[in-house]
């Protein structure tokens, strides 16, 4: 049975989810919600997510909501195909791995979403960007940065040497960020460059960009 994957791909949340599903290989289908016109708030809906937000996955009688469940279950799940994300085989590694995303969670992605919000999604609300908070969050996304500088000096990928889950999710916020004119934020830190350079050269963050663009 076919994954399904309810959703749009210039979400982040949806490109996050359908980005590990291209990096593991995996065979899904994408349908498509109305988002801006307002059907992830409908009762059909609110029945695979009842917070009324894009994606959900369903495989199965399963349903998930939340993408960073959604690309958790979809590692776990084909472990032993494709890109190993979650690094099964070594509990080191893999508490690293959980590390790592939970720094996406709680400290990039609280900086950097604002930014992409106010500067990508607003005018397309036909609103004008609120400087004041791109400002703000641009100091602590830097702050963020200066940690994964530092933590780049010394591994490749943020976890390790291995690209893993950690590393995907920050595709799509990331993907956003550099079209914005605060992109030197990452070009200006070496290893952060390094690192993005690497990661958005990866089959599955082309495949996503491409969604992303034509979607």
């Amino acid at each position: 049975m076919t994954i399904k994957i309810y959703g749009v791909p210039v979400s982040t949340c949806t490109a996050r989810a359908t980005a590990c599903l291209y990096e593991k290989g995996v065979d899904f289908e994408l349908l498509l919600i109305n988002f801006f016109g307002g059907e992830h708030k409908q009762p059909a809906f609110l029945s695979k997510n009842p917070f009324g937000q894009i994606p959900a996955l369903e495989d199965g009688d399963l349903t998930l909501f939340e993408s960073r469940a959604i690309t958790a279950y979809v590692a776990e799940k084909f472990k032993e195909t494709g890109t190993d994300l979650i690094r099964h085989n070594n509990l080191k590694e893999a508490a690293l791995v959980k590390v790592w995303i939970q720094v996406e969670s709680q400290s990039f992605d609280p900086a950097i979403t604002p930014i992409v919000l106010e500067y990508v999604l607003a005018p397309m609300k036909g609103k004008t960007a609120d400087q004041a908070v791109i400002d703000a969050n641009l100091v602590k996304l830097e702050k963020v940065l200066d940690v994964y500088e530092s933590r780049l000096s010394s591994t490749k990928y943020l976890a390790g040497d291995f690209y893993s889950l950690a590393d995907l999710h920050h595709y799509p916020y990331t993907h956003y960020f550099m079209t914005t004119p605060w992109a030197p934020l990452v070009n200006d830190r070496p290893h952060v460059k390094a690192w993005w350079e690497d990661i958005s050269s990866r089959p599955s963050y082309k495949k996503m960009a491409e969604a992303i663009t034509s979607g």
